[in-house]
Order: structure tokens, then sequence, then C-alpha cells
């Protein structure tokens, strides 16, 4: 009893640095958004660019968020299996009528431990919690810049012109932008039925927190 609960106690405690670190990738991506922003709308003269090649750091932050989010989600399930197994039995019946064999699925995650999820739904859940808000903002800040800098566009022409990067059509670079936005949609879209769906066959009312 006493070493399962120092265990339990343990893995809170990873869990926990580990979600720290997340915060800390979404802060870095705010911040150097929140840059590109206040410097392409610092003067109207001043160039959309910047919010196109902050698109560059957000996907790294994001890349790097999401093999965070996979040794936080290791951390977690650990702790949220003690929870389950060990720790409610308890508390609800005073007795360990616990599910069979999980001390050995336990013991065997910390002999050959291995990530729970794949870089994919990890990627998409933290496009979901965090990066899909961020994606729009991104498009809707260019799209903004584009339609009254320097002046307010007269028409379609001149809207797709001012997108122009060197010899880049802008009606290129507003389709890559469109096509950037809805991955994120469909990522964000995509992992809540496949976390519905999994908490279902599980037999849990919600998706996985985080």
């Amino acid at each position: 009893m006493g070493a399962l609960a120092h265990l339990y106690r343990g893995e809170v405690y990873r869990s926990t640095i580990w979600r720290t670190r997340l915060d800390t990738t979404t802060n870095w991506t705010v911040v150097t958004l929140g840059v590109a922003l206040s410097v392409t709308f610092a003067s109207p003269e001043a160039s959309a660019l910047p919010l196109i090649l902050v698109g560059v750091l957000i996907l790294f932050f994001l890349a790097l968020e999401a093999r965070r989010y996979r040794y936080f989600n290791v951390w977690r399930a650990r702790a949220r299996w003690l929870e389950t197994n060990f720790y409610s039995p308890m508390l609800r019946d005073g007795d360990l009528h616990t599910e069979e064999n999980w001390q050995e699925i336990l013991a065997q995650d910390y002999v050959s431990p291995e990530f729970h999820i794949s870089f994919k739904t990890a990627l998409a859940r933290r496009v979901r919690r965090n990066y899909l808000w961020i994606l729009l903002i991104q498009m809707l800040a260019f799209v903004g810049k584009l339609a009254i800098h320097p002046s307010p566009a007269n028409d379609l022409e001149d809207f797709f012109n001012r997108a122009e990067i060197g010899m880049i059509q802008g009606e290129i670079v507003l389709g890559i932008g469109v096509l950037y936005c809805l991955i994120g949609v469909y990522l964000a879209i995509w992992v809540k039925v496949t976390d519905a769906r999994n908490a279902t066959r599980r037999g849990h009312g919600s998706a996985a927190i985080g």
C-alpha cells in the first residue's frame, strides 16, 4: 500500500512537470505570434510577410509540444491506471475489487515503456486544445492586413496582388493559407471523433483529458 502510494505521487508529479512544459511551448507560440502582429501592423507600409514566416515557428512549436505531450501522456496514463484500478475501488467499496491483471499491465509498462498514443494523435490534440485558434488568428490577421493596409483594397485583383510573395502569385499564397487552416480543422475534428469513439469502447463517458 505504502509503495503504491509513493508510486502514484511520483507519477502525478512527473505528469504535472510535463504538463507545465506543454504550457511553455504554447506561451512561446502566443508571444511569437504577438511579435509578428506588432511588426506587421506597426504601420500601413509594413509588410505582411512576418505573419507568414511566423507560421514556420508555430509549426515548429506545435511539433515540439506534440512530442512533449506524448511523454506527458505516459505519466498521466499510469496515474489514471492507479486511480481507476486501485484507489477508486478502495474508495467506492472499501475493498480491492479490481480489474483482473491490472498490476501485470502496469508492471509491463514499467519494464518496457512505450508511448501510448501516436505522434499524429498528440499533434491533433494540441491543435484542438490550443493551436487551432492560433492558426485562425494568424490567418485572419494576414487577410486583414491585405484588406486594409496601406489602404482598403479596391477589388479582389488588388487584394490578390498584395498577397504576392516574389514570383509566387497571391492566389497561390492565399490558397496555401486556407489549406494550412483546413488541415488544422481536420485534425481537431478527427481527434475529437477518435477520442470519443475510444472512450465509448473503454466504457468511459468522455474522451481523454488534455
